[in-house]
């Protein structure tokens, strides 16, 4: 298991579990980030935000966020 943030571009995961606080947690669940949802990481250079694909729709995000989703690694 791995943190989002550490996902390399262009490889596919499944969410273990959020561990966002508050409305940052609701706000990933309403996003369709929820455990058992499979994502595809689209951009991820060591700075900025994180680009990923889920549940049919792209989404950005920051690195502080993508380190409390954490992730199990489907394909590279």
């Amino acid at each position: 298991m791995l943190n989002l943030a550490d996902v390399p571009r262009g490889c596919k995961a499944k969410v273990v579990t959020v561990n966002a606080p508050g409305m940052w947690g609701m706000r990933l669940l309403q996003m369709g980030i929820t455990p058992g949802a499979e994502i595809e990481v689209i951009e991820n250079s060591s700075t900025g935000p994180i680009l990923i694909r889920a549940r049919g729709s792209l989404i950005s995000m920051g690195r502080g966020i993508a380190r409390r989703i954490l992730v199990e690694l489907i394909s590279h």
